[in-house]
């Protein structure tokens, strides 16, 4: 939850954002989407499995029920490639059933240590293991979870983004969440060398609506989850753990580890999290395929980019396409789209509709992503 529009609105006031605006040929010349080629990148996917019998929510993520689940690649930088490799590996794996989403972890460590012992606290404050689920796909209304190696929970609701002025409901809690932790060696012991850390959770779907939209799980429903690590740099000072620090005094910045790449130092950004595709099949024969409402929404989310660019140069949001340097008629995957844009100096609103079967999609000044329902 710590991340915030700011990150981005540095990004747009940097000279080579602002050129873009008044060059208009050089937009031209380039993809439509290079100026921000960083929030653009395909994230990542994961099929899970149904399964008759869940797993035992113990820590042990290597029972005969996760055999039948895939692990993840490994973790890599919040930034994607413009950032090393994490040194240390992370990766996760998951199943369903009727009742629960289950994800397991593995995070590799020598020094397995956490501090945060009540629910609630700011577990980002030590090491710890997140997961972000938004199961309308909407960016607004969704959920985040922490957990510690001391399974110490954090759980939160957004309504929305924090860069689009969003609330951070931390009374709010996953109803009927179970979750485990084991450690792979000896937790806060500086004297030894750990393995690492294993989480389990048990994640209920009527947990994930509370008064909004019921999910309702079928195979082909398909959410946006991300995961992230933190980890801190450290070092041994009287038997014990502690963050590095700037000449200041402050804790050193921590390490951003996640499971698809959000293209800036930001979880909040909930179009940039990796898709979860459920499946009922026995067989592992169901394969991810990106839905083509997904490639007509990045030009959604192109308008957005370019409006909140537009006003942080202009202090106003543009009124036209044609401001934004962006064309009304549009081929996505070898299909005409339209493009609209009605917008005041205060607010805005874009559609993409495909010309073929008129079906809509909008996105607000707020990030809030709907299809348009038809009369």
């Amino acid at each position: 939850m710590r991340f915030g529009y700011a990150y981005l609105r540095r990004f747009f006031q940097s000279g080579f954002v602002v050129a873009l605006l008044i060059s208009p040929t050089l937009v031209k010349a380039q993809d439509v989407f290079s100026a921000f080629a960083n929030l653009f990148t395909v994230p990542d996917n994961y099929v899970v499995r149904h399964v008759k019998q869940p797993p035992v929510i113990d820590g042990d993520v290597d029972d005969a029920v996760w055999q039948q689940a895939k692990w993840s690649a490994d973790f890599q930088d919040i930034e994607g490639d413009l950032k090393p490799k994490p040194p240390l590996q992370t990766n996760v794996k998951m199943l369903w059933d009727d009742s629960c989403l289950y994800v397991a972890a593995r995070l590799y460590d020598p020094q397995v240590w956490a501090t945060l012992t009540h629910h609630d606290d700011i577990i980002y404050l030590d090491n710890d293991f997140e997961i972000f689920i938004d199961p309308l796909n909407s960016t607004h209304n969704y959920y985040e979870i922490e957990v510690n190696a001391l399974n110490t929970i954090f759980d939160l609701f957004l309504t929305r983004p924090y860069r689009n002025g969003g609330t951070a409901v931390t009374g709010w809690d996953a109803h009927g969440l179970r979750s485990a932790v084991k450690i792979q060696g000896t937790l806060n012991n500086t004297a030894d060398t750990d393995q690492g850390w294993t989480v389990e959770m048990a994640i209920p779907f009527t947990a994930l609506h509370d008064g909004f939209s019921k999910v309702k799980m079928k195979h082909g429903t398909l959410w946006r989850i991300n995961f992230s690590r933190v980890e801190y740099d450290t070092r041994v000072v009287n038997g014990k753990n502690v963050k590095l620090k700037d000449a200041g005094g402050r804790d050193l910045p921590e390490h951003n580890w996640v499971w698809s790449n959000q293209g800036l130092i930001a979880m909040h950004y909930p179009e940039r999290w990796g898709y979860l595709l459920f499946s009922d099949h026995e067989a592992d024969d169901v394969t991810f395929g990106m839905p083509y409402a997904e490639e007509q929404k990045k030009y959604l989310w192109l308008i957005y980019y370019k409006q909140k660019e537009w006003q942080t140069a202009h202090h106003e949001y543009a009124l036209s396409l044609k401001k934004l340097h962006i064309a009304p008629q549009i081929t996505i995957t070898g299909y005409p789209n339209e493009l609209k844009l009605e917008a005041t100096p205060h607010q805005f609103t874009a559609y993409v509709t495909d010309s073929k079967t008129r079906l809509t999609y909008m996105i607000n000044q707020d990030g809030l992503v709907q299809q348009q329902l038809t009369p």
